[in-house]
């Protein structure tokens, strides 16, 4: 919140609307913001933000379309805003932006997004785009070693194919083999080597 409120009021120039939206509890007024013509970009994220830490869910369309802006910090506003939203719309929509092969540059918030919300979405949309980025010259390896970090966190077994393939790349194996230990190993059903298995007595 302190890093975001610096950077709003520096964008501001610290005017009396700026600290009006700071300072209101009005969530009605706040909501207003988002839907108002001309207001500047800097108040809507400020606005869609508090909104979003309150569980308004009037905050979601904003929040969405500054989780793919083009400026990294309004993505990581946006994302932790979400994350506290509870809006059960909010995994399709990070997964929608984070496997969007024409918007991969902007991907990586959202893929930190999916991690942090935990939800059956995650894993699927993590490992499709782990897998475009393993492709030979791949500018975005950011993107791919938050996939592999989060896929990691969310300990899948699902992800471990994509994680093996991972290994093969320099940039990425260091945390693909922390991630693969993450795995849970299902258990043999045949006893240790050197050990019998009591028989009747």
């Amino acid at each position: 919140m302190r890093s975001l409120t610096e950077r709003l009021r520096a964008e501001s120039g610290g005017t009396p609307e700026y600290e009006r939206l700071r300072a209101t509890q009005d969530l009605d007024a706040l909501a207003s913001v988002l839907t108002a013509s001309g207001q500047p970009l800097w108040a809507r994220e400020l606005a869609a933000f508090r909104l979003g830490l309150a569980g308004d869910r009037r905050a979601f369309e904003t929040l969405v379309l500054l989780l793919n802006h083009r400026d990294p910090p309004r993505c990581a506003s946006a994302a932790h805003a979400l994350a506290r939203l509870g809006d059960p719309r909010t995994v399709r929509a990070a997964a929608a932006l984070a496997t969007n092969e024409l918007r991969a540059g902007y991907a990586l918030h959202p893929v930190r997004l999916l991690t942090e919300l935990r939800a059956p979405e995650s894993v699927p949309a993590l490992i499709t785009t782990l897998r475009r980025r393993l492709r030979p010259h791949d500018p975005y390896r950011k993107v791919a070693l938050a996939c592999v970090e989060g896929l990691g966190t969310l300990a899948d077994p699902r992800a471990e194919p994509v994680l093996n393939e991972a290994l093969a790349h320099p940039v990425l194996a260091e945390a693909a083999v922390h991630a693969l230990s993450r795995i849970p190993r299902p258990r043999s059903p045949h006893p240790p080597p050197g050990r019998r298995i009591p028989g009747p007595r």
